[in-house]
């Protein structure tokens, strides 16, 4: 917690535990990303999530149709979650803003990691994620847009800062970061919890051309 009371991801985190993926299940844009990752990768992928929270529903989907995930997260209880529900997933106490993976991946998964940080930050983890995507792989990225420079504001009951970008400045991001934006949309979604009031989510899927175009990956056998 800094010394305006507003606490780092880890905190918050640590604290909603268990909660927050009571609160945020079946979001829908969320599982349609997945159905349609799962559609194009074939089986022993390897796939990052980056913020992999409790580890479901994200490890825990891509896993179960023979993915080789690796989930990171800044929050100790949220990985203890995670290494508990989705036993045929690795995951590891790490921060998206210095982790290192040993090589690049065939898809990476971002469900709202990039939020709890500082402007300049989003904009340089965005940067790093879209370097671990192998040519021919793909991105799966959820946020809630916006022009925020380290706005504070109280989320499912915790003060903390937030960033974020425009719809317009990420999907302009990305291109610029040699990716191809295959399909993106906004929707309005009410988490599941007393506390928490509607949100704007921004959903996007692209791909790194390499080894296919995204036409000849639409739909792997």
């Amino acid at each position: 917690m800094d010394e305006q009371g507003a606490m780092s991801a880890a905190e918050v985190f640590d604290g909603l535990g268990g909660e927050y993926e009571r609160a945020f299940a079946r979001l829908p844009g969320q599982d349609a990303a997945l159905d349609w990752l799962v559609d194009r990768l074939p089986a022993g992928a390897a796939v990052l999530d980056v913020g992999s929270g409790t580890g479901r529903p994200v490890a825990a989907v891509l896993a179960g149709a023979g993915c080789r995930v690796t989930g990171i997260d800044v929050s100790p209880a949220m990985v203890g979650l995670a290494r508990t529900q989705v036993p045929g997933a690795t995951f590891e106490l790490a921060d998206v803003r210095t982790y290192r993976p040993e090589r690049r991946f065939d898809a990476v998964c971002a469900f709202f990691p990039l939020l709890v940080m500082s402007y300049e930050d989003v904009t340089s983890s965005l940067e790093r994620i879209a370097s671990w995507i192998e040519p021919g792989g793909y991105l799966l990225f959820a946020t809630v847009p916006g022009d925020l420079r380290d706005a504070p504001i109280t989320w499912m009951g915790r003060q903390m800062n937030v960033s974020s970008l425009t719809a317009e400045d990420y999907l302009a991001r990305m291109e610029s970061l040699g990716l191809t934006v295959l399909h993106q949309h906004t929707a309005v979604f009410q988490p599941d919890s007393p506390v928490a009031g509607p949100e704007e989510h921004l959903f996007v899927h692209a791909h790194r051309p390499g080894s296919g175009t995204p036409q000849d990956a639409e739909r792997r056998p």
